[in-house]
């Protein structure tokens, strides 16, 4: 029987959406496969009702390792707990998180265990009649979707963007089995001390866990324009975003970019100002719940997929709506 695992992330003790996430993914792949779906959790106080979630999610097995030396992500440790596991039970395939985590541990795992990697896949599936995974990402700068494929080695390992699927619907009836992984030494690297964590640059902006983003771009003009953004998405409580174009042109840092060449998101609001919506910026944005778009071109991409397209000057309409919600906000208190 094929078997897919799912690589479960951990803080504190708390599951992070995205473990919910690959779920989705692997469920598709291992009812494709008529395989099993195994999520292996690393780390430490995982409570039993976060494992329980997760079959609860689509897991019929957790692999659970659990261990105060594991509290922190270190990637050797995790490497070493992750790579004996893969030598014990020999998955089919393997997903993981495109996160800063995810995309440290899976080239490390796969140098040790022999086995291909392809990063940041935005779409996966099943080859008919090999049981190859086929993995899709983009290529070239973000110009053309790449489908890889690792037919002569397993496990066949990916990192999948975070955001770029919504998890299943918990089914609190759903069975499935919790096994205790142990942890010895010999999995620990006592080389690595964690000694604390720095906050990111001052240009950081968590998109992918942001309820709202603001992004503006080659509409916007200049660089000075996306103070009117910033102000927008302070009133609304949301971050900044842009396009690829926008950031090429040095309007606003890399770590702001959304899209296949940067982040993919999920906010509840999404309003894209002067985006015309290139294919690249859409796949980005898709699973946005709500879509709003600013822009003057009544044939822009970005207008045939909002919920509320604004056919208009972003120097008026921003302004205006800016006004409006301050007026709003005033009003309440």
């Amino acid at each position: 029987m094929s078997v897919v695992w799912t690589i479960a992330e951990q803080v504190n003790g708390e599951l992070k959406a995205v473990s919910f996430e690959l779920l989705a993914r692997g469920r598709k792949l291992a009812d494709k496969l008529g395989g099993q779906l195994v999520s292996v959790v690393i780390g430490e106080s995982v409570r039993d009702a976060s494992l329980q979630e997760l079959i609860e999610r689509g897991a019929d097995v957790v692999y659970s390792a659990q261990d105060p030396r594991l509290a922190h992500f270190v990637c050797e440790s995790y490497a070493r707990v992750l790579s004996s596991i893969i030598r014990t039970f020999h998955p089919d395939i393997i997903l993981a998180a495109a996160t800063s985590s995810g995309r440290t541990l899976m080239p490390y795992v796969a140098i040790q265990v022999r086995a291909g990697l392809t990063a940041d896949c935005t779409e996966l599936d099943i080859e008919e009649g090999t049981g190859n995974l086929l993995q899709t990402r983009p290529a070239i700068g973000g110009n053309i979707m790449a489908t890889i494929k690792t037919p002569d080695h397993r496990p066949q390992m990916a990192t999948v963007r975070p955001k770029s699927c919504r998890p299943l619907p918990r089914n609190s009836g759903r069975k499935g089995t919790i096994t205790v992984i142990p942890v010895d030494d010999a999995m620990i690297d006592t080389r690595v001390t964690v000694l604390g964590y720095r906050k990111d640059a001052a240009d950081f902006a968590n998109l992918e866990e942001a309820d709202i983003v603001v992004a503006g771009g080659k509409g916007m003009k200049k660089p000075e324009h996306f103070a009117l953004l910033k102000h927008l998405a302070d009133t609304l409580g949301g971050v900044i975003g842009a396009s690829r174009e926008a950031v090429d042109r040095g309007w606003i840092g890399y770590p702001h970019q959304i899209g296949l060449s940067g982040k993919t998101i999920s906010p509840k609001l999404y309003i894209g100002v002067g985006i015309s919506g290139s294919i690249q910026h859409l796949a980005g944005i898709k699973t946005s719940e709500v879509i709003v778009s600013i822009n003057p071109d009544p044939e822009a991409n970005l207008h045939k997929i909002a919920d509320f397209a604004i056919v208009g000057d972003a120097f008026q309409v921003l302004p205006e709506l800016q006004r409006q919600l301050e007026a709003r906000k005033k009003g309440a208190e």
